[in-house]
């Protein structure tokens, strides 16, 4: 089941150091790994990279102007399929451009070593030092042998204010369900990598459209005001 996406930064009530928290350095690990360049059942729909460009080019100039962001991929460049885990550059501002280009020029391939690179993000941030977000996106599970349960507990025990939200874009089980009108599809599934939000006090939220991932986005990296 997915969770209803929680109003982060500033809120009615809040003091100054919520309104800090999202104007700090930050970093999106994107997943360039190659189930994003799956389809749904049957081949129906489009590569699930598609919809992550938009809601990236859609998002990125609007949070982008209040904060520093910088960006780690994992999944391509590599020969070792585990390999492809790759800082394109540290927290910089304005940075939409960059990461709209660089998310755009992916070529989904190789394994999925989320935890590999949300411990790299973590040490561009020097989260032992300073606070440090990071937002991870990712459809699917670890792949490359990492423990991101582990990797959460060293985080919140080691860092000096490090939060990790995790956004699951269209992540599915490993079988199918049989629907009683007779239609089938994935079932939805939540990432081992959810471990990785609740222990450090970030959120999990499951994105299923490409207006639930331009929401999360919006809600985990940008300043969300009430008046």
């Amino acid at each position: 089941m997915r969770l209803s996406l929680p109003v982060l930064c500033l809120s009615i009530g809040t003091t100054a150091a919520s309104a800090q928290q999202c104007t700090d350095d930050a970093m999106l690990v994107f997943d360039g790994s190659g189930s994003m360049a799956e389809m749904g059942f049957n081949q129906i729909g489009e590569p699930r990279i598609f919809e992550a460009r938009r809601a990236v080019a859609t998002v990125m100039p609007q949070v982008a102007a209040d904060r520093r962001i910088g960006l780690v991929v994992y999944g391509p460049g590599s020969v070792d399929p585990c390999g492809g885990v790759k800082l394109h550059f540290p927290p910089v501002q304005h940075a939409a451009d960059r990461l709209i280009g660089a998310v755009d020029a992916l070529s989904p391939e190789g394994s999925t070593a989320l935890t590999a690179a949300v411990e790299m993000a973590a040490g561009v941030l020097k989260y032992q030092e300073q606070p440090a977000t990071i937002v991870l996106v990712t459809d699917g599970k670890e792949t490359c042998g990492g423990q991101p349960c582990a990797l959460a507990a060293d985080l919140s025990a080691e860092g000096f204010a490090t939060t990790v939200h995790v956004i699951g874009f269209k992540v599915r089980g490993d079988y199918f369900a049989w629907g009683s009108q007779g239609a089938s599809d994935y079932v939805e599934a939540e990432p081992a990598a959810r471990c990785l939000a609740d222990r450090t006090g970030g959120t999990y939220s499951g994105a299923e459209s490409l207006d639930e991932l331009i929401a999360a986005l919006r809600v985990t990296l940008g300043c969300n005001v009430l008046f």
